[in-house]
């Protein structure tokens, strides 16, 4: 039986709060189609090292499963690691020139339209004023022909010597991207679709999947892009959780539950920034979090620090600040931060709560995998944290520890079992006979 907004306004009445901003639930509405031949096919490829450089990495291995989709680390160790999430450590023989610089980041729900930037800066960005229809850190470079946004953010993570590209001169994609060959003939990512073209089961199921492949048309990368988002936006769609079953029918929520509603959608004033179906409002905010590791620097730069969304727009008042996050399966994803600089959340909210004395009170938590021979990982943690703490856009709420257990309990409500699980899982085998992260 459907409850109607009012009913559930009606039910909060005399809290903190009279008429808390609740959002509608999500519906089919807020997605776009997804053909089911192409999101199979994406599944292989998500989870095939084919991509990677040196044919070691794949995008579960930053992004799998078994961690919510990120992998249980602050800070992610790329090429140069072995293992998989909080067990994955620095291969000796071949060892990171650095770690990954961000967290990364989960990867719920971002097919839903709503999701019009990407990345923690949102350097990936729909723009219909640019021929590409995107704003990238290529410009007007950037390759057309994408099927979606967050098609165009997986090309990405492949270019990168850190995450999936490999250091320089160990592959020819490694040596292409060190040598600024990103696009066209012989370019980074058209030598690793030819590596994808070669492979006879991929190419009968690009055949089977996409009518110009059929018809003749090589397979381009932005063909294996768009099968890899295809395949992201149904396996991690996440619309089935406690909260949402509230929102839709009035499915009733644990009472601790409802007074961390209460507190998020009121007093503790959450709501302004993580708003909307997916709890976010897509922006950027200074909310404080601390620096750790490499930063975020070009390799001729040696500062270590993370200015956020100013290295995308080099205005100053973007200065460390970063995008919201979705808080879909958030007591899932941690480390929380952009940097992973909490592995509780019950840290994380009270700083979080008080950004300012959070950073002065700080202590390290996160998950680093030892890492011989690189730079110290708290070494802007110290010298950062004035200029962090000038850039706080938000004053102190007071909260209770009762009021803490509140908000984790309410949080909890956002868990999807079905997309925590995954629709179409990790799959036995893949066309190119690589290993699969398991």
């Amino acid at each position: 039986m459907l409850r109607s907004l009012a009913l559930v306004l009606t039910l909060l009445a005399g809290s903190a709060v009279a008429e808390p901003l609740l959002p509608a639930a999500p519906s089919d509405d807020d997605f776009v189609p997804v053909d089911a031949d192409l999101a199979a096919l994406g599944q292989l490829l998500f989870y095939d090292p084919i991509l990677s450089g040196n044919r070691n990495i794949s995008c579960a291995t930053c992004h799998h499963p078994r961690f919510a989709t990120s992998d249980g680390l602050s800070l992610g160790m790329g090429e140069g690691g072995v293992g998989l999430g909080p067990d994955r450590v620095a291969d000796p023989a071949n060892l990171p020139e650095q770690r990954i610089p961000r967290n990364a980041p989960a990867l719920f729900n971002l097919g839903a339209k709503e999701f019009t930037v990407l990345f923690h800066d949102g350097r990936i960005e729909a723009d219909p004023a640019r021929l590409s229809g995107l704003r990238t850190p290529l410009g007007e470079d950037m390759v057309q022909g994408f099927a979606s946004l967050l098609s165009a953010q997986t090309m990405f993570p492949v270019l990168s010597p850190d995450e999936m590209a490999g250091h320089y001169g160990e592959n020819e994609v490694s040596t292409a991207v060190r040598q600024g060959r990103l696009t066209g003939a012989g370019g980074a990512w058209d030598l690793i679709a030819a590596r994808v073209r070669a492979i006879p089961g991929y190419q009968a199921l690009f055949d089977a999947a996409v009518p110009e492949i059929a018809a003749g048309r090589p397979v381009d990368f932005t063909d294996i892009s768009d099968a890899i988002a295809a395949f992201m936006e149904v396996e991690w769609r996440s619309t089935d959780s406690p909260f949402d079953a509230f929102l839709r029918d009035g499915t009733a929520l644990a009472p601790e539950a409802m007074t961390g509603l209460d507190l998020f959608y009121g007093a503790a004033g959450c709501a302004t920034c993580h708003s909307g179906a997916f709890q976010t409002d897509h922006g950027f905010h200074a909310m404080g979090q601390p620096q750790l590791g490499p930063g975020k620097a070009e390799r001729f730069e040696t500062h270590r620090k993370d200015i956020g969304r100013m290295r995308v727009t080099g205005r100053a008042e973007d200065g460390y600040r970063f995008r919201t996050p979705s808080l879909r399966n958030v007591v899932h994803t941690g480390p929380w931060g952009h940097a992973g600089a909490y592995s509780d959340l019950r840290a994380f909210l009270a700083h979080h709560a008080d950004p300012v004395a959070g950073l002065a009170a700080y202590a390290p938590q996160a998950r680093l995998p030892a890492l011989p021979g690189v730079a110290d990982d708290w070494a802007a943690t110290a010298s950062e944290a004035r200029a962090i703490a000038a850039a706080v856009e938000i004053g102190p709420v007071a909260l209770s520890e009762a009021e803490i257990d509140a908000l984790i309990a309410f949080l909890d409500t956002l868990s999807d079992p079905v997309a925590l699980k995954g629709r179409l899982g990790i799959p036995d085998t893949v066309p190119s006979g690589l290993p699969v992260e398991r």
